[in-house]
C-alpha cells in the first residue's frame, strides 16, 4: 500500500473515529489528540495483517479514548464547579443519509446525554457508544477492547439501564421539542421572563460551565422561579452590542451570544415530558473556541 493510500484509507474513517473519540470524551480537542496517536499507530503499522482497517481503526481508537478518559477523570474531580462537554457544530455526514439514523446519532452526541455518559465508567462509555451510537455487534465491540461476548453484553446492559434511567424521555415529536426549545430561547434572548416561566418545569435546574475563567454559578440552580429570573437578570446585563444567534449544537438549537466578535456564552436547553427540565449554560472560554470558528464534528 503507497504512503498515499495509507493516507486516504485514514481520512476516509476520520469522521467515524473523531465521532467515537468525542462522544467518549466530551471535548474536541482530546478526541482530536486521540484520533492523531490513532492515525501515529496506524502509519506505523504492520498494516499486512490487518484485514480490516476499518475495525482495526475503531479499536485502537477506542482502546486510545478510555486510557485518556481514566487520565481525565482525575482533572475533572479538581474542575471548579460544575463540568459539562464541550459543545460542537454538528453536521451530517453523506453516510448518514436516513432521517432516523440521524436522530438516533443527534441524540447520542446531546448534552444531556453526555452528562449521563459521565457517570458510566471507561469501559461501560465505551461499550455504549460503539453499540447504541454506532451500532457495532456485540463480538465486534468485544474484540475492540479484548473482552468476551458475553461481557460486552452484561456492560451494554447495565450502561443502557444507566442512561435510560436518567436521560431526557423525549416523549413529544422531535418538531414539537424543537418548537419549544426555540420559543424557549426566544423567550431567553429577548428577556421575557413571564414566556420563560411557562416553559419551564418546576423543578427545573441550571447548569452552568465557567471552568472559574468567567463569571457564572458554581452551584447548580434549581426551581422554575429562580432558574427564570437568574437567565432574565443575566439578559438585562447583556454588554451592549451583543449578538445573539440560534446555532445548531449538539444536535439541537442553541443560544450564542457573541460579544466583540468572540463566542462569549452558549445556552441551550433540554426539553423532556413537554416542558425544559434543564438549560446548559457554558462559558468556559476554552470550550467555546470551536464554536466560534464554526469547527463542525459529524456525527460519524
Amino acid at each position: 500500500m503507497t504512503a498515499d493510500a495509507v493516507t486516504d484509507l485514514f481520512e476516509e474513517h476520520r469522521p467515524l473515529l473523531t465521532g467515537v473519540a468525542y462522544r467518549m470524551l466530551g471535548r474536541v480537542a482530546d478526541a482530536e489528540d486521540v484520533v492523531q496517536e490513532a492515525w501515529l499507530r496506524w502509519s506505523a503499522a504492520d498494516r499486512g495483517d490487518v484485514h480490516e482497517p476499518r475495525a482495526y481503526l475503531v479499536r485502537i481508537t477506542t482502546r486510545l479514548a478510555i486510557d485518556r478518559l481514566r487520565h481525565l477523570r482525575s482533572r475533572r474531580e479538581a474542575y471548579v464547579g460544575p463540568w459539562l462537554p464541550e459543545p460542537v457544530v454538528t453536521e451530517y455526514g453523506p453516510s448518514v443519509p436516513d432521517s432516523a439514523e440521524r436522530a438516533v446519532l443527534a441524540d447520542s452526541v446531546s448534552l444531556a446525554v453526555l452528562v449521563v455518559l459521565e457517570t458510566l465508567s471507561p469501559l461501560e462509555r465505551a461499550v455504549f457508544v460503539l453499540r447504541e451510537a454506532f451500532g457495532y455487534p456485540y463480538a465486534e465491540i468485544g474484540a475492540a477492547l479484548d473482552r468476551s461476548e458475553a461481557a460486552v453484553r452484561q456492560l451494554a446492559g447495565r450502561a443502557k439501564r444507566h442512561v435510560e434511567e436518567r436521560k431526557p424521555r423525549y416523549d413529544v415529536d422531535p418538531a414539537v421539542r424543537r418548537d419549544l426549545t426555540e420559543r424557549f430561547l426566544a423567550a431567553a434572548s429577548g428577556g421575557n421572563l413571564e414566556q420563560m416561566l411557562a416553559l419551564l418545569a418546576p423543578d427545573v435546574r441550571l447548569v452552568s460551565d465557567s471552568g472559574g475563567k468567567a463569571k457564572a454559578p458554581r452551584r447548580i440552580i434549581e426551581t422554575a422561579d429562580k432558574v427564570g429570573r437568574f437567565l432574565y437578570a443575566v439578559g438585562l446585563s447583556r454588554p451592549s452590542g451583543t449578538e445573539v444567534s440560534t446555532v445548531e449544537l449538539n444536535g439541537g438549537p442553541a443560544l450564542v451570544y457573541i460579544v466583540d466578535g468572540v463566542v462569549d456564552t452558549v445556552l441551550q436547553a433540554q426539553v423532556d415530558g413537554g416542558v425544559i427540565r434543564c438549560v446548559y449554560v457554558i462559558r468556559n472560554p476554552d470550550k467555546l473556541a470551536g464554536v466560534h470558528k464554526g469547527r463542525a464534528v459529524p456525527f460519524g
